[in-house]
C-alpha cells in the first residue's frame, strides 16, 4: 500500500468500528458491555479471525485480550511477529452470552463489516482461528484434516488454525497450534512471492466476498 492508500483504509477502518459501535442489527447489542470491531494495522499483511469476544475482551472493547490472547501472542512471538504487526478481528463483534456458538444471524449481521474490514485492508494471509471463522472461508470442512495448510483463496491466501482458547482448554491442540505457527514465516514468503506474480501477470481483479454458509453446524473434532 502506498501512504494514501494507507490513510484511506485507516478512514475505512474507523467508520466500520464507528458503525459496530452503534450497531443494532442483531440481538447481540441487547447484552454487550463493548463491541469488538477489531485493531491491528490498516496495511497489515496477515489478519487474524477468531470466532467472538469473551468476558475481557466485553469489558474493554479489543479482541484476544484475555488467556487466549496472550496465548496468542506467544504463538505470534514464536513466529517472528508482535501483535502491532497484525490485525486481529472476529467473525461476530459483540460477546454471545455465556460465550455460547454464535448463531446464523449474528454471523449474518457481523459478515458485513468483516468483508469491508477485508476488503480495506487487503491482508496476504487471513489465518482463521477456530471452526466459525474457518467455515466462513471452507465450509464442510473438518479443521483436523487442513490445519496449518496453506491455500489460495479468491485473490489472497487463507489458513485455517486452532483457536488458542481450545488449544488451552485440551493439551493434546498444543503441539499442532504450535507447530502451524512455526510454519507462518516460511508461508508468508510464499505468499509475497505468489502475489507479486500474480499481480504482474495480470490486473487486479475486483474483490469478491465469500459467500458465507453460516446456517450450517461444521463438526470439526
Amino acid at each position: 500500500m502506498s501512504a494514501q492508500s494507507d490513510a484511506l483504509a485507516g478512514e475505512t477502518l474507523a467508520q466500520i468500528a464507528s458503525e459496530v459501535s452503534n450497531c443494532t442489527s442483531c440481538a447481540l447489542h441487547t447484552t454487550r458491555n463493548k463491541s469488538v470491531p477489531g485493531e491491528g494495522p490498516a496495511n497489515a499483511e496477515i489478519m487474524l479471525i477468531g470466532e467472538g469476544p469473551g468476558a475481557n475482551e466485553n469489558e474493554q472493547g479489543r479482541p484476544f485480550v484475555g488467556a487466549a490472547g496472550k496465548f496468542l501472542e506467544e504463538l505470534l512471538a514464536q513466529a517472528g511477529l508482535k501483535r502491532s504487526d497484525v490485525w486481529i478481528g472476529n467473525v461476530v463483534k459483540c460477546r454471545p452470552p455465556g460465550n455460547r456458538d454464535p448463531m446464523p444471524d449474528e454471523l449474518a449481521a457481523c459478515n458485513l463489516y468483516l468483508e469491508r474490514q477485508i476488503e480495506a485492508i487487503n491482508p496476504k494471509i487471513i489465518i482463521t482461528l477456530g471452526r466459525f471463522s474457518m467455515g466462513k472461508f471452507l465450509p464442510g470442512v473438518k479443521i483436523t484434516q487442513v490445519h496449518g495448510q496453506m491455500r489460495k483463496i479468491g485473490g489472497r491466501f487463507m489458513i485455517a488454525m486452532f483457536h488458542p482458547a481450545a488449544a488451552l482448554h485440551n493439551p493434546t491442540y498444543l503441539p499442532h497450534i504450535k507447530a502451524d505457527f512455526a510454519k507462518l514465516p516460511g508461508q508468508l514468503d510464499v505468499a509475497r512471492k505468489e502475489l507479486v506474480k500474480s499481480v504482474v501477470a495480470e490486473p487486479k481483479a475486483p474483490y469478491q466476498p465469500q459467500k458465507t454458509e453460516e446456517a450450517r453446524q461444521i463438526k470439526l473434532f
